[in-house]
């Protein structure tokens, strides 16, 4: 068994992503490549996001801190901490409404 503080790591890619020019930083906490499963924290800074991109399988975004906007084709979804997104099977976008910290989990298709 393994167990990890996600409020640690937050804290931590927080402050790397603040002193990154793409005001983005991010971590596997769980899975890689060879799981289906994997889970990553990302730390976005007001303003910054992760632009349009293809969905690699189902998806979800559980929103640790701050606040975000997920978009895909005319459909936009604020969340805020504590709110699960779940990634539409479509092209979609992720924006950082103020500093954020979210937990992607995506389960990727065969």
């Amino acid at each position: 068994m393994q167990k990890l503080s996600l409020d640690a790591q937050a804290r931590e890619l927080l402050t790397r992503a603040s002193a990154s020019s793409s005001g983005r930083a991010a971590g596997t906490v769980h899975g890689g490549h060879e799981h289906v499963l994997r889970q990553t924290l990302i730390a976005l800074t007001a303003g910054t996001g992760m632009s349009e991109h293809e969905n690699p399988g189902e998806a979800t975004v559980l929103v640790r801190s701050g606040r975000v906007r997920l978009t895909s084709g005319g459909d936009a979804w604020d969340g805020i901490a504590g709110d699960l997104l779940i990634v539409p099977p479509a092209r979609h976008a992720l924006e950082a409404i103020e500093d954020s910290v979210v937990l992607l989990t995506v389960a990727k298709l065969g």
